[in-house]
């Protein structure tokens, strides 16, 4: 029994199609099959029509065990079902961008006996994806999660290897990335904005290397290479000064984009990074740059080293008490000019003539507003702090003064009188109450107005939306790792991965995090019949098709050959 079609043409040229429910039998007599009409449906395009026949449907397989029918039919059954969507626009984004072009250009001609190619797009897609351990992403990830074409037969050992070739090759690729990039989404790359961060490993023993320069050797394809020690205990930057950490360094573009990577040894001082990032950042065509760093890599040295051949730099200057910013330009009447409702500018000169320092005084009046009544809440309770100290008559080393004038929240507004009593320090206080939500900005570039040094320098947070992103999203925390080459070739890893999800956020103007879930609902499906195995595609959602129409890449094929 089964549904049948019938066709009437009318003599005005429309055609009718009506519905039936048909049988076949055997007639004996003529010896041959026939069809008869059980029951007449109606027309197919009468709505009602339609609707009885879904009903008719849903009360038959109310009658029929679900088992029973599957058991029965022939045809192709689900065997198993991995994620496909986000690889999947990963990896046209890895090949729009031309990163496996060079690092298949790379890798020609060594006798490498594995794609490394197809290892490294695994660990940066597995990054983006699902963060892990190199051997979780190996053994569980690449063979359960997902289907990844070339990557069946990927061991973990390739997978290092394809870490020790990129480390080796670093400097080149990601140059040849910069150009590729650059040139397809014609990045904006007159300021480029530079910021480090710390990464702590759960240890307690420091590297320790050889001779003056504290040199360890790492092993790759291109021999042995030498490192500064890289695990120091140096100045963190999330509290745990407790253990050895690396010092990460990061240029990005004015949209996020990642330009270059540093690692440094973990005690190593911001201040001092800068002249590496000038030398190696030479010869990249970056045309009109103006560099632009946060107040912990101003020096005198540093700023004369941007300014050589022609440099130029917004940088945010320290207040220090006694030195120029806080003597001769917070000091200095004038009028503020309003640029958004959160920011007013004030340009102050300082000196005549070629050695004259231009300096922009920035306000912020909500941020004035928080900021005083934070520091009147810490002032209450420092009050009660020491009323508490003069009732049981603590003075001089004992542990409660001691962790007071310690205290980063309260040492700042603390001083001891002659009589060795601590006290409010009033003069302090003042201080903040005329520094509260003002920041001081200061460039060479006198074609820059006041308004565009304020505004360039505020966009320096896109470093630290990118921090956020490779701490939290991308976990290039923990390290698994403890070799220098091996440590390094996990950040650029991490960074590589941080460029995919930057121009993914760019083309769909959402995170990567919402535009994961919606890709995650393309499934890649394993079906069996008859005829063999067949790998299929799930027909994407209506927010899908519209994160890869943003993105310009086709629907998945329907069919999908993998190895």
């Amino acid at each position: 029994m089964y549904l049948r079609t019938t066709s009437q043409k009318r003599k005005d040229g429309s055609k009718l199609t009506h519905l039936q429910i048909a049988e076949s039998h055997w007639n004996a007599e003529k010896k041959r099959s026939e069809n008869r009409i059980v029951y007449s449906c109606g027309r197919a395009d009468d709505p009602e029509t339609i609707e009885r026949l879904r009903q008719l449907a849903k009360s038959i397989l109310r009658r029929c065990s679900p088992d029973e029918l599957v058991a029965d039919n022939p045809g192709l059954r689900v065997i198993d079902t991995w994620h496909y969507g986000p690889t999947y626009v990963l990896e046209a984004l890895w090949e729009r961008l031309g990163i496996s072009k060079v690092l298949k250009d790379k890798a020609r001609g060594r006798k490498l006996k594995f794609d490394v190619e197809r290892a490294l797009f695994a660990m940066v897609a597995n990054r983006a994806c699902a963060p892990c351990s190199k051997l979780y992403c190996n053994e569980e990830w690449l063979q359960r999660d997902v289907r990844i074409q070339g990557t069946r037969d990927l061991e973990l050992q390739h997978l290092y290897r394809a870490m020790d070739f990129l480390e080796a090759n670093k400097e080149d690729i990601e140059q040849e990335i910069y150009f590729n990039v650059c040139d397809l989404l014609n990045a904006d790359v007159e300021l480029v904005f530079y910021d480090t961060t710390s990464l702590h490993f759960e240890i307690d023993e420091e590297d320790h290397g050889v001779g003056e320069d504290d040199i360890v050797y790492g092993s790759g394809p291109a021999g042995r290479k030498k490192y500064k020690a890289p695990r120091k205990r140096g100045y963190p930057k999330n509290g745990r000064g407790d253990v050895p950490q690396i010092v990460v360094g990061l240029a990005v573009t004015r949209d996020g984009i990642p330009i270059r990577h540093w690692v440094f040894p973990g005690n190593t001082v911001d201040v001092t990074t800068v002249k590496q990032i000038k030398k190696d950042l030479q010869g990249w065509k970056l045309g009109r740059c103006v560099f632009v760093g946060d107040a912990g890599m101003v020096s005198e040295d540093n700023l004369r080293k941007l300014a050589r051949g022609g440099g130029k730099y917004i940088v945010c200057m320290p207040v220090q008490s006694g030195n120029e910013v806080s003597r001769e330009v917070l000091t200095r009447p004038g009028r503020y000019q309003n640029v958004a409702d959160n920011l007013r500018v004030k340009e102050v000169t300082v000196g005549d003539g070629e050695r004259r320092r231009r300096y922009v005084v920035c306000h912020n009046p909500e941020q004035e507003k928080r900021q005083n009544r934070h520091r009147q809440e810490l002032l209450t309770k420092l009050e009660a702090e020491l009323a508490s100290l003069r009732d049981c008559d603590e003075s001089g080393h004992s542990k409660r003064v001691c962790a007071l004038r310690a205290s980063k929240r309260f040492g700042r507004y603390l001083r001891v009188t002659k009589g060795g009593k601590l006290t409010i320090n009033r003069k302090a206080v003042r201080d903040g109450e005329r520094h509260a939500g003002k920041f001081v900005v200061h460039s060479n570039d006198d074609t820059l107005t006041a308004e565009d040094m304020a505004l360039g320098y505020k966009q320096l947070m896109r470093v630290e939306q990118a921090w956020r992103t490779l701490k939290s999203m991308l976990k290039m925390r923990p390290l698994y790792h403890w070799a220098p080459h091996r440590i390094h070739a996990h950040v650029s890893i991490t960074v590589l991965s941080l460029l995919l999800e930057r121009v993914v956020e760019l083309a769909c103007a959402d995170t990567w995090r919402n535009i994961r879930d919606d890709l995650e609902q393309i499934k890649l499906v394993q079906l069996i019949g008859p005829d063999g195995q067949l790998l299929q595609t799930t027909e994407p959602s209506e927010k899908a098709r519209s994160r890869l129409k943003s993105l310009k890449i086709n629907n998945p094929p329907l069919v999908v050959n993998l190895r």
